[in-house]
């Protein structure tokens, strides 16, 4: 193993560590194409978001126990993919991370696993405090707009671009991936083109609004919290519902939102995860 890579490695250790005591692999865990939330990460949300994961650790199905840590990432990089575009139109941009185990009887299973590529897909969560509309510009997190996502508004597709990282909790092994180069893309026809904002269109950007609302609630407090939530938002308005989504938004650290990457309680598939490489 190259002695930078043991260097960086044991800057996260208590004692040096050798080769042989130690497992190293590579993950994706994010780029900058529409996944299939129809959402996507900005250049400046990848190059925050390199940072922020520097350290930080990996744990299978979003269970935030000391016990359900398995890795921990020491180094990351902002790879750039000429070859190919993002559904956005922009050059592929996605953010490799090399993490390390330390081998132990626990993780062999573990670790032969992810060799056999059984365990491939993980997601990540982390905070974002601008949720801007691809079509209008208008941030979600300040104001409300009638575009939908998943939409077509003019041939292009209508998705959520979200920046301002403010944090990056942790990494997942997961199950099922919505990450776009990872899984099943849900596709919009040109039945879905429309000029002008109409009732559904406000209707459904409100059912996004409680969507968000209640993945806040759940992450604040659980399923009870989440449940409780939905109810209160149920027949709120539009800016009823944008204050009781700043209320939670405030709770959180550095007063940033839960993008995507934190579970949905009524869909297991409203994660955005990333294929490891």
């Amino acid at each position: 193993m190259n002695p930078e890579i043991l260097g960086k490695i044991n800057q996260f250790t208590r004692r040096v560590l050798t080769e042989d005591e130690l497992y190293v692999f590579s993950v994706i865990l994010c780029d900058n194409d529409i996944d299939r939330d129809c959402e996507r990460f900005s250049d400046e949300a990848l190059e925050t978001l390199k940072e922020k994961f520097i350290g930080r650790t990996g744990i299978s199905d979003h269970d935030p126990s000391s016990a359900n840590q398995t890795a921990r990432i020491f180094d990351t990089e902002i790879i750039t993919d000429t070859s190919r575009t993002s559904g956005s139109g922009e050059p592929y941009k996605y953010i490799k991370a090399s993490a390390y185990m330390v081998r132990t009887d626990d993780n062999r299973t573990l670790i032969a696993e992810i060799d056999g590529g059984i365990k491939k897909e993980v997601s990540i969560s982390c905070s974002a405090s601008k949720r801007v509309c691809s079509v209008c510009g208008c941030d979600k997190s300040v104001s409300s707009c009638n575009h939908v996502k998943g939409k077509l508004y003019g041939g292009q597709l209508c998705h959520t671009i979200l920046g301002g990282i403010t944090d990056a909790y942790e990494w997942s092994f997961v199950a099922v991936p919505a990450q776009v180069n990872a899984g099943v893309t849900k596709r919009c026809t040109t039945s879905d083109i429309i000029s002008e904002p109409v009732e559904a269109d406000i209707l459904a950007a409100d059912e996004e609004l409680r969507r968000d609302i209640r993945k806040l609630a759940y992450f604040a407090g659980g399923r009870e919290a989440a449940d409780i939530a939905s109810v209160s938002a149920r027949n709120m308005n539009t800016q009823q519902l944008i204050n009781l989504k700043k209320s939670f938004e405030s709770r959180r650290i550095g007063g940033g939102i839960a993008v995507q990457l934190i579970p949905d309680v009524n869909d297991e598939e409203s994660t955005a995860e990333f294929s490891l490489r």
